[in-house]
């Protein structure tokens, strides 16, 4: 959908599970074998992992001021679940929120909310306006108010709808 590049550190790993549904075409990629390995995921893993991902949609949608377009678990409801302990570095000190699990997605997903909320871009993940759209990509706009994953396809479509809408100008008799 996206020509931008993928979003940093752990967001990424959320940015690729909310992609992993096509909703203009229906298409999941966690339908295949290697959609479902791509997280870890076995076929019995598959319907949590789905809740998960419209649970993260509906939080991007919200990032990028706009309603959720199904019902979703709320994130925060998921993410209670998840197991994490505080890991800190023996030679810097250093400390970050990690997975007690390497496995389990929600973990590993809570992991990088947690990381990007200490870094401040937890809010930069967004989702696309487009109704058919709802990619998630990371805003690197420099008053982060982007809306669109392309301003090439989805920007583009709207502005052309928009425009479209506008009643014709009256003419002169």
């Amino acid at each position: 959908m996206s020509e931008r590049s993928a979003a940093p550190g752990g967001l990424a790993l959320i940015e690729s599970l909310v992609n992993t549904l096509d909703i203009e075409t229906g298409r999941d990629s966690l339908d295949t074998a290697d959609g479902r390995a791509r997280f870890g995921l076995t076929e019995d893993e598959v319907p949590d992992a789905r809740a998960l991902r419209e649970s993260l949609r509906a939080v991007l949608l919200a990032h990028a001021g706009h309603p959720p377009h199904r019902e979703a678990t709320p994130l925060g409801e998921l993410l209670a679940h998840a197991p994490l302990h505080v890991a800190v570095d023996a030679h810097d000190g250093s400390a970050t929120l990690a997975p007690a699990d390497t496995g389990p997605l929600l973990s590993r997903i809570a992991a990088a909310v947690a990381e990007a909320l200490v870094a401040g871009t937890w809010t930069r993940l967004k989702a696309c306006e487009a109704e058919t759209c709802h990619w998630a990509y990371y805003d690197r706009s420099p008053a982060g108010r982007g809306r669109w994953c392309s301003m090439q396809v989805c920007g583009a479509r709207a502005k052309m709808r928009r425009y479209r809408a506008k009643d014709p100008p009256a003419k002169e008799p």
